[in-house]
């Protein structure tokens, strides 16, 4: 009710400052960016709360109006004009030298802050403010391919989002059947590991007793879920996805269940890209189900590798024999999955090359290459499991010849593992995956692999 008062008392002084401001609407002929730019230097000489926030929601407003070629335009010039004031930039520089001790650095600090942040912050007041800038952050990242002189910019919507979206902010809410049917729609459409089909695919996978969903929300996107994780409750880790998502499935009780499987997580907003929210989710999810379900030992994941079979095609440090790579030939075929024989041979080749995948093969820059191992390893998980034939859907097999992995949550070691990724690169994982690497006793990866 608090935030429903607050927005409604925004409204109004927006309102009543569009009358103060009486200026053209958004709709009218001829707006472009340059008029844009003018409104938004009037934005931010302006002083009164009613009049600014207004035209706050005015900026807003024309902006839609633009079409691609005056949104880059107008990201240009936000990117060139709207940097640090120079005069008192340099006049901040003069006095800070001046000092004879130089401790205090904080006029220095917000002279040399640039003009576009209080722009964004201004911008931000303005009622629906806060999405709005998500929605235009992604139009900027669609437009800063190709055009690197955006890079300021977003570096400088980065860091406010950041601030806004930290931690401290988030709310976790349980999602099911009794949730609003707009967030449930929403669910619907942001899944994107695990395609929803329709309304009864998404009831069996948030209504029975051994299924559950959380979402962060934020209280500025009360109904907009900003990151999403399904869980399933099992009694021993599985290997594959298509016994946990059947229709005709036996629901566990949750008196029995051993193992809380996080089968997919979604972040829904492109526009809060490169704010990461998943670590809290995963750590917050596996608190709230310890409380609920203290008999819970095992929290692990049940996560695809969408870059293995790109990887397999194309990377050139791939360790197979020519009789192998020739083998690997068949993945390209869409019924070798048919052919009982030839899954066994491609098995013993698969296997180790996922084991290499994970623990060896590096991008130019020295990262692993795939960005679900990078998340979960760099949240302290340990890569548990490699399953063959783990997801047969068609993306399953295009992506990862069917590959996929339990990364295992382990609450007393995340910390150390966290520690050993991020200072080190070091992937911790379990014996098994280890012996995959070495091939198991079925093949020999004498060759590149020191």
């Amino acid at each position: 009710m608090a935030n429903a008062f607050f927005s409604d008392l925004l409204s109004t002084i927006s309102e009543r400052g569009r009358t103060l401001l009486r200026r053209a609407s958004a709709a009218d002929d001829g707006q472009d960016a340059s008029e844009l730019v003018e409104l938004c230097e009037a934005l931010l000489s302006g002083r009164g709360e009613a009049s600014g926030t207004a035209m706050a929601r005015e900026v807003l407003d024309r902006y839609h109006h633009l079409d691609a070629s005056g949104r880059l335009t107008f990201f240009q010039s936000l990117a060139r004009d709207f940097g640090p004031d120079r005069g008192k930039l340099l006049q901040a520089i003069e006095s800070w030298r001046a000092q004879t001790n130089g401790d205090d650095a904080s006029d220095l600090h917000f002279a040399s802050e640039p003009r576009r942040q209080e722009l964004i912050r201004r911008l931000n007041r303005a009622p629906g403010g806060t999405g709005e800038l998500v929605s235009m952050r992604t139009d900027l990242l669609s437009l800063t391919k190709g055009n690197k002189d955006l890079a300021a910019l977003d570096r400088d919507v980065v860091h406010l989002l950041s601030s806004w979206f930290n931690r401290g902010f988030l709310v976790l809410r349980r999602i099911d059947w009794s949730s609003p049917a707009n967030i449930l729609e929403k669910i619907i459409r942001y899944e994107a590991v695990h395609e929803i089909r329709d309304w009864d695919d998404l009831r069996r996978r948030i209504d029975p007793v051994d299924r559950r969903c959380y979402a962060f929300f934020h209280p500025a996107l009360p109904d907009e879920p900003l990151i999403f994780v399904e869980v399933a409750l099992t009694e021993a880790i599985p290997g594959a996805i298509a016994p946990l998502l059947a229709e005709e499935r036996q629901v566990v009780p949750t008196e029995r269940a051993r193992t809380a499987v996080f089968y997919s997580i979604s972040n829904t907003q492109r526009g809060l890209g490169g704010i990461s929210f998943g670590s809290f989710l995963i750590k917050q999810v596996v608190e709230e189900l310890r409380r609920e379900l203290p008999k819970l030992d095992s929290f692990v994941t049940l996560s695809p590798v969408p870059g293995f079979m790109q990887w397999i095609k194309e990377a050139k440090d791939v360790p197979a024999t020519d009789e192998e790579r020739t083998l690997l030939g068949n993945l390209d075929k869409s019924d070798w999955i048919e052919d009982a024989e030839l899954t066994t041979q491609l098995r013993a080749v698969l296997e180790p090359l996922a084991a290499y995948y994970f623990l060896k093969a590096r991008t130019n820059k020295g990262r692993m290459i795939d960005s679900v191992a990078r998340f979960h390893l760099g949240n302290g998980a340990r890569l548990e499991r490699i399953n063959w034939l783990g997801d047969l859907s068609p993306k399953g097999l295009r992506e990862s010849a069917g590959v996929m992995v339990n990364y295992l949550y382990r609450l007393d070691d995340i910390e150390k593992n966290h520690e050993a990724y991020a200072n080190n690169g070091e992937v911790i994982a379990s014996s098994a995956v280890k012996k995959l690497l070495k091939g198991d006793g079925r093949r020999l990866l004498d060759m590149r692999l020191g």
